[in-house]
């Protein structure tokens, strides 16, 4: 029977054949990003600064290699980075927005979904023209690296989901590790990476995401992706009865553990699509799709009971 390859299979391959063909250096990046920095609100500040900064933002993002993996060009992971400055604190110091967005291809299509679509309101950084930024996991060397570096590792660990059952955990673990070894002075400088900051920062993004609490969530992510959106292009019907499974798991982590941000981010990233979806659904399904995303996003329970 034909078995459909997860990315790490389908990964392992291409190296296995590139390390035939070549003794050089895998150096494939994983990340395809579009990065911008939005100006519009400077008063003071040379905006050409600000032209330096996306040019160091866009070369730390594409060109570091973030894992052991090598990636075809077509297999890049498509996301959007958008700074947009807040405040203007000082000649070299700011407050910002990151918005960040990030999707995988769907099997068969030309289609791709959204994994991620999330707005961090809390990013303050310093930033000197023409200053590279540095990655390092085990060190800090400014914010602004850290945020962005924290963010490319949930981002590997959720399309590493999507393809194998929890197969970004190391990822996961790694943003972790980013957040961990944030020094005290500099998280406390800089907020969104302890849990007295609120309940919607970077800390409660990978509580979340590695709580024992929230296991079955990334097990339904990966039914949603690989066993129903991946399925859709040969048997639709199948592939939305597999979703609603999954959404039915989602619910119920939303019910053991309420208000968790990651249902939340869950609702920002796929409301839109799953809408569409179950607009093509039977009644009972559409039913069914109204009773349970009423109680996983019931602020927006209007805009589900449209569908029919």
């Amino acid at each position: 029977m034909y078995k459909l390859l997860n990315r790490f299979e389908m990964r392992n391959i291409a190296t296995f054949i590139i390390l035939l063909l070549s003794a050089g250096p895998l150096l494939a990046q994983e990340l395809n990003c579009n990065v911008r920095v939005n100006v519009q609100k400077l008063q003071t500040v040379d905006p050409r600064v600000f032209e330096t900064l996306e040019q160091s933002m866009n070369e730390f993002l594409n060109n570091q290699k973030w894992t052991n993996d090598y990636f075809e060009l077509e297999e890049r992971i498509n996301c959007n980075f958008l700074l947009t400055i807040q405040e203007e604190r000082g000649p070299n110091s700011f407050k910002a927005d990151l918005a960040v967005q990030a999707s995988r291809p769907v099997f068969g299509s030309s289609y791709e979904t959204s994994i991620l679509n999330h707005i961090d309101r809390d990013v303050p950084f310093t930033y000197e023209q023409f200053a590279p930024l540095q990655f390092s996991i085990n060190g800090f060397n400014d914010n602004l690296s850290a945020v962005l570096s924290f963010y490319v590792y949930v981002i590997l660990g959720l399309d590493y989901d999507s393809f194998e059952l929890y197969g970004g955990e190391a990822y996961l673990q790694t943003a972790q590790e980013i957040l961990n070894n944030i020094p005290q002075a500099a998280a406390t400088a800089n907020p969104g990476w302890r849990s007295l900051d609120g309940d919607r920062n970077r800390f409660w993004i990978i509580e979340n995401l590695l709580s024992p609490r929230v296991r079955p969530y990334r097990q339904a992510m990966y039914q949603y992706h690989r066993q129903a959106l991946d399925m859709m292009t040969t048997d639709v019907d199948a592939g939305r009865a597999i979703m609603m499974k999954s959404l039915e798991e989602i619910n119920k982590v939303n019910q053991a553990y309420p208000n968790s941000m990651i249902v939340q981010m869950f609702t920002n990233a796929k409301s839109a699509e799953i809408i569409e979806i179950f607009k093509k659904g039977t009644r009972l399904e559409q039913s069914q799709f109204i009773q349970v995303m009423s109680k996983i996003d019931a602020t927006n329970a209007s805009k589900y009971r449209a569908i029919k």
